[in-house]
């Protein structure tokens, strides 16, 4: 690697994205002087960036090198793996592949953000299929996974083979789709794989996930429980393995599908359209569905993580065109992700205060996940038998257990890393060579900006301590207005005292400083955020504003 960290005759992984961290998965592998990027996703924001939807990675590291990147390989459709991709494709410039369905969905987000025709979207037509890019050929290979067409990547490279698991598990009744066998994966395995880049995420799950099909079976018999009633199924919309199932729970229930959720009818659409879910009950609008006796209908709604502008938030609020009452049923044929518990909390309370009967995948198997448990991994490590594991798509705690499981399991190297780890996997000894930066931009309104940036620290202080103004005017006591402190009924007084705070810190500077702009408004903030510390125990963020100079 040469001291711009461009690679020379070796192979090198960068994460930008998703080491450390379950989402926003960004991968770079570097081979003679090029780079292949593996995915581009982004995350959701919590409370830590306030007023913020999604995360993306920072991607200078590439773009600064974007002359030797020769293309975004996308493993699978889920917005922590191709969510990124409409709000830096056009700018990267460099040729997209995906399978028909992940396609599809990208297709319509690049649409969405006046892309489409503008970048090169390559559709791999075939389970199987090969790019040959550079100094790396990829072939996909299908494994199974929450969503359709979840593949791995095998990368042949001029110092081995990598393979790059994305997001999968092992399912003997998958539903959706034919995931490559034990068979086929000893047979690369026997071949040689230098180095398993792999999901971290259920690392602690020392079961293995379990089967579709067994979910299949539980769902129709939760349903068929609840004769007479109502039922509401929330789940993943990208599961259509899931949304399968439900239709055929509906049919052989005797129930009407209704669906309650854009992202659900999105999913729907592509995949109809992609030769999945041909079968799938034709359904029915909220107001028949509300028409029809409450045994009848099966609703299927988005909303099952919390969200609180999705169908079942605003059910369970009572302001959705679907409604519920006491004696209904939401399933929650989903799994809890971490972070996500106090809004799934919140719209769960919502239910039960109504009288409305929840069933999570703690009472039935109503839900099996699309990651690996511990079982799953030490399979895999058998039919591949690597030379080095990579553990990827997990916090640091997931990757370290995982380098562990892999250690026990006889993979001879295990490599640790997090984003901005520029790792060498040959030749010579796997490691860490280097760390470059690999921070967070937000989706900040319509601009994207840094994560930690002034107007998100800003807004945190605001958040935590509220702000005032105080506008200077010649010859007259100063305007002041507070917003976020806690004085209610105090604040009029607070406010004249504050007023006179400042006029006095003012009226004592003396000399040039009574002259200068610089000092009359330091005089002045510090005086205005003492006089808040006092009175409520809060240090504001304080605005001064100032009359101009005459010319």
């Amino acid at each position: 690697m040469k001291n711009d960290f461009t690679p020379e005759d070796e192979l090198l992984f960068l994460a930008l994205g998703g080491s450390g961290e379950i989402g926003m998965n960004v991968n770079l592998y570097g081979c003679q002087g090029k780079w292949l990027m593996v995915d581009l996703g982004m995350t959701f924001s919590g409370t830590e960036y306030p007023g913020v939807d999604l995360v993306f990675a920072d991607l200078d590291f590439i773009e600064e090198r974007v002359e030797d990147l020769l293309g975004i390989v996308l493993t699978h459709a889920h917005e922590d793996h191709i969510g990124a991709v409409p709000y830096f494709a056009g700018e990267l410039g460099v040729p997209l592949y995906a399978t028909p369905f992940t396609a599809d969905l990208v297709a319509r987000k690049l649409e969405e953000a006046g892309l489409l025709g503008k970048v090169e979207l390559n559709i791999i037509e075939d389970d199987h299929g090969v790019i040959d890019i550079g100094p790396f050929s990829v072939t996909y290979i299908p494994l199974a996974h929450s969503i359709a067409e979840g593949n791995a990547l095998l990368i042949d490279t001029p110092h081995g083979r990598i393979f790059h698991t994305g997001d999968w598990k092992l399912d003997e009744d998958p539903i959706i789709g034919e995931p490559t066998t034990e068979e086929e994966l000893r047979a690369i395995g026997d071949e040689g794989v230098l180095a398993l880049v792999c999901d971290s995420t259920n690392v602690f799950n020392p079961k293995p996930s379990g089967s579709e099909g067994a979910v299949h079976h539980a769902l129709m018999e939760e349903v068929a429980r609840h004769k007479g009633k109502r039922v509401v199924v929330t789940t993943f919309a990208s599961n259509v393995a899931r949304l399968q199932t439900l239709g055929e729970v509906a049919r052989e229930t005797g129930r009407q599908i209704c669906v309650a959720g854009r992202s659900l009818d999105r999913i729907i659409e592509v995949a109809q359209d992609n030769g999945y879910l041909q079968d799938f009950p034709t359904p029915v609008d909220f107001d028949t569905a509300m028409g029809l006796p409450r045994g009848e209908v099966l609703v299927l709604a988005t909303g099952g993580q919390g969200e609180p502008r999705a169908a079942l938030a605003r059910m369970a609020d009572n302001n959705h065109p679907i409604e519920l009452t006491a004696g209904d049923v939401v399933l929650f044929s989903s799994r809890q992700i971490p972070g996500n518990e106090i809004p799934i909390g919140r719209i769960q309370n919502q239910l039960a205060a109504r009288g409305i009967t929840m069933v999570t995948d703690r009472q039935a198997f109503i839900h099996v996940s699309g990651h690996p448990g511990r079982p799953e991994l030490e399979a895999l490590y058998e039919w591949l038998q690597p030379e080095v594991l990579v553990p990827v798509h997990g916090e640091m705690r997931h990757m370290v257990e995982q380098a562990r499981v892999g250690k026990a399991s006889g993979i001879p190297a295990q490599v640790v890393q997090k984003n901005g780890d520029i790792v060498r996997l040959a030749p010579g000894k796997p490691g860490k060579l280097a760390e470059v930066r690999a921070g967070r931009l937000v989706l900040d309104g319509d601009i994207i900006a840094p994560a930690n940036g002034e107007a998100i620290t800003m807004r945190r202080r605001i958040a935590a301590e509220g702000v005032m103004v105080v506008v200077l005017v010649r010859g007259s006591v100063p305007l002041i207005e507070a917003v976020g402190l806690p004085l209610e009924e105090d604040m009029p007084e607070f406010l004249a005292e504050a007023a006179n705070d400042v006029l006095n810190a003012i009226s004592r500077l003396k000399g040039k400083d009574a002259r200068d702009p610089a000092a009359v408004h330091e005089a002045a903030r510090l005086a205005a955020r003492r006089a808040a510390q006092r009175w409520a125990g809060k240090r504001p963020q304080v605005r001064v504003i100032m009359p101009r100079s005459p010319d």
